[in-house]
């Protein structure tokens, strides 16, 4: 399955750290890519740059001003889009949906989300009905949807598993 991430709304400097960590965790749990939209940050593109540098992967990061015309795009590519917000359809209930998708695009708020983004949605998503984290709903939802098994990245710093300490392992690659 093909995921893709739209991080809405992002604001300098209220966002800086969160759309960063949406980005990692996108990266980390599979996803292909992240499209930001709100006020162009050219410092969280360079954070995820240097991240896929050191540890490996390709996550490209891009800047769109406008979201609806970006998630008809993608709409036409032959992408489901699915909304993750406390106000859908369990996740439990859609996951097997979800994963009948080749293509997925994950949205993913930050500021009140546009009512349009709710009709554009083909899913709305909830993953709890409480407030809570755009990272959590985003971790937990590439979690049911992915096969962390095959990720692999390989790039110049790794972890060895280790119970006690840190092991890290530093290449050229």
């Amino acid at each position: 399955m093909e995921i893709h991430i739209l991080r809405l709304g992002h604001r300098l400097p209220r966002d800086e750290r969160i759309s960063t960590h949406v980005a990692l965790v996108a990266r980390a749990f599979g996803a292909s890519s992240m499209i930001y939209t709100g006020q162009h940050d050219s410092g969280l593109e360079e954070s995820v740059r240097r991240i896929c540098e050191s540890w490996g992967g390709a996550f490209p990061v891009a800047y769109e001003k406008n979201f609806k015309s970006l998630i008809k795009k993608y709409r036409k590519d032959g992408f489901s889009i699915a909304h993750l917000t406390m106000y859908g359809i369990p996740l439990e209930e859609k996951v097997p949906d979800l994963k009948a998708q080749k293509k997925l695009l994950l949205v993913v708020g930050s500021e009140q989300v546009p009512g349009d983004v709710y009709e554009l949605a083909d899913f709305n998503i909830s993953v709890t009905s409480q407030p809570h984290s755009e990272v959590a709903a985003l971790a937990i939802s590439l979690d049911r949807l992915m096969d962390f098994n095959s990720l692999k990245f390989k790039g110049k710093i790794k972890i060895r598993p280790s119970e006690k300490g840190k092991d890290v392992i530093t290449t050229d690659v």
